[in-house]
């Protein structure tokens, strides 16, 4: 929070400064009206009278000036800390691993991204000065009620004292009930995300009801813990002014006994009854601010989760990490592999890839191929063991030579920019399939061409390990053809690791390794593959 907060220090402080000038401005303004009452009025002196009113409209003009100076301010002070404040969250997001995502929605990471760190921006741009202005109008009117006199000071404020007690009981359960209700939102956002996402399937399957039916059910959760939050930023509110009542009719019924008695002139009763309203109206404004300020607090620690979650994947030093032999260009050692504490996908896996050749690696769905790809690519670490590139543990390597040396086209091609030319730089004769070339805009691109500009951006990187996860299961045989030609013009010392389902995309491999129970096992020959899925497929 102090860097969010660091570079705001200079404006914050002249908004403070005018929030003060403003309390000071409020708090005089019911001295200067006794003044008039008990001087000028009494004695029937107009003139005086109507300039302690031209004194007043001063003090008020000024005080107009100077708080829209703080919240025009404070506005500003409260976009800049939002636009710094996504940008540290989604920078965070960015460096953390493929595991995080496992463990959260998406629809509720956009959820902390634009609802929760908007709440942050309203306790400052709005909420902040406002209870710094409340707060200090509060204890220069106390000042003043118990200066001018003590015992019924201590009579008026009595019942602040009881709401203080309310407000600090109550304070955590208000904060949970706002914890609950964004971690509902957040829960909205993902079955929006995701119903939206998949809406194609929805319709084809002419499942609308389905739709309705889950949105309706998270929708409903939602709005009942809204309520509740609704119900527990709102409960302050009418319990400070029942004790705003009471202050005053303190006042009113102390005080009119105390100038009967001629202990209090009439104008010092009315400058202490407005004194009395300078106290508990801003503590009535301090209810609802204190259910912003625990709002703002439920959210700022659901983005801080993100911010200060420790999960990453550190690079070693290279020294101490090297093999010592060497026995090919990619090597699993001894390694497990778990998504979850407790749960085992892969189990003492040992197997070595050699330098150019075509390896396949088949099984049943579930059985983890893909995560056995994925611990390649390094997207995860293993459990246990270790996994050798060039001799080398591939934790060793930083990201960019990570990438570099290794090529990971998956079933699904996600694309940057805008253009063909903004993932590639040469089409290498395939212009032909783009009617623009380079400068074809991404958008409208058909999922083989966007295929075709997934292995062109790998291949054109001449990697040593080039990863293929499904990468032709959903295009035709056409395209599949154009992509083999692209796949030959990689180098001969091209290490190749293909994961299908489809026996006829791994006829041509050196080496087929079968994939399930958390075992990877050498098949042998395509024949013997054929036979260990057969087998699986009879079994389960």
């Amino acid at each position: 929070m102090n860097e969010l907060l660091a570079p705001e220090r200079r404006t914050l402080i002249w908004a403070g400064g005018a929030i003060l000038l403003t309390s000071a401005l409020n708090l005089g303004a019911p001295a200067v009206i006794a003044h008039a009452i008990d001087g000028p009025l009494t004695r029937g002196d107009y003139r005086g009278v109507l300039e302690h009113g031209a004194l007043l409209l001063l003090m008020y003009l000024v005080a107009l000036v100077t708080q829209n100076f703080q919240t025009l301010r404070m506005g500003s002070v409260g976009q800049r800390v939002l636009f710094r404040l996504r940008g540290q969250v989604f920078e965070k997001l960015s460096q953390l691993p493929v595991a995080f995502f496992d463990r959260h929605q998406t629809g509720d990471l956009i959820s902390r991204i634009n609802n929760d760190t908007d709440k942050v921006n309203q306790f400052f741009s709005q909420s902040l000065m406002q209870f710094v202005g409340s707060f200090a109008t509060m204890l220069g009117a106390a000042v003043f009620l118990l200066g001018l006199n003590p015992k019924l000071g201590m009579a008026t404020l009595a019942p602040a004292v009881v709401m203080l007690i309310l407000t600090r009981l109550l304070s955590p359960w208000i904060k949970r009930r706002n914890a609950v209700s964004l971690k509902t939102t957040g829960e909205l956002s993902s079955e929006v995300n995701e119903s939206l996402a998949n809406f194609k399937v929805i319709v084809a399957f002419e499942r609308r009801d389905f739709f309705r039916q889950s949105f309706s059910e998270i929708n409903a959760t939602n709005t009942e813990q809204a309520m509740k939050a609704g119900v527990a930023n709102g409960i302050l509110a009418p319990i400070y002014t029942f004790c705003s009542q009471l202050g005053q009719l303190v006042v009113l019924g102390l005080g009119l006994s105390m100038v009967s008695r001629g202990q209090f002139s009439l104008g010092l009763l009315i400058g202490y009854f407005v004194y009395v309203n300078r106290f508990y109206d801003p503590m009535r404004q301090l209810a609802a601010l204190w259910a912003s300020f625990q709002a703002a607090g439920a959210a700022y620690e659901r983005i801080a989760e993100v911010l200060e979650d420790s999960s990453s994947l550190p690079v070693l030093d290279r020294d101490s990490v090297t093999s010592e032999v060497p026995k090919g260009r990619l090597e699993f050692r001894d390694v497990g592999f778990g998504y979850r504490p407790g749960q085992s996908v892969l189990s003492d896996v040992d197997f070595c890839l050699e330098v150019g050749k075509t390896y396949a690696f088949v099984g049943p769905t579930g059985g983890g191929k893909t995560t056995t790809a994925s611990l390649m690519a390094r997207l995860y670490d293993p459990v246990t063991g270790a996994i050798f590139l060039d001799g080398r543990d591939l934790r060793s390597y930083s990201g960019q030579e990570r990438s570099d040396k290794i090529g990971f086209i998956l079933q699904e091609p996600y694309l940057f920019g805008e253009t063909v030319g903004d993932n590639v730089e040469s089409l290498m004769e395939l212009e032909g399939l783009f009617p623009e070339g380079l400068a074809t805009p991404i958008e409208g691109l058909s999922l083989g061409q966007r295929q075709v500009v997934a292995f062109l951006r790998a291949v054109s990187r001449n990697p040593d390990l080039l990863i293929l996860d499904e990468a032709t299961a959903n295009i035709d045989t056409v395209t599949e053809g154009i992509l083999s030609e692209i796949l030959a013009r990689l180098p001969s010392t091209t290490t190749r690791v293909v994961i299908a389902h489809r026996l006829n995309t791994i006829e041509n491999a050196d080496a087929i390794f079968f994939v399930n129970a958390g075992r990877v096992q050498l098949a042998g020959s395509m024949e013997q593959a054929v036979c260990l899925l057969r087998h699986e497929s009879r079994s389960s």
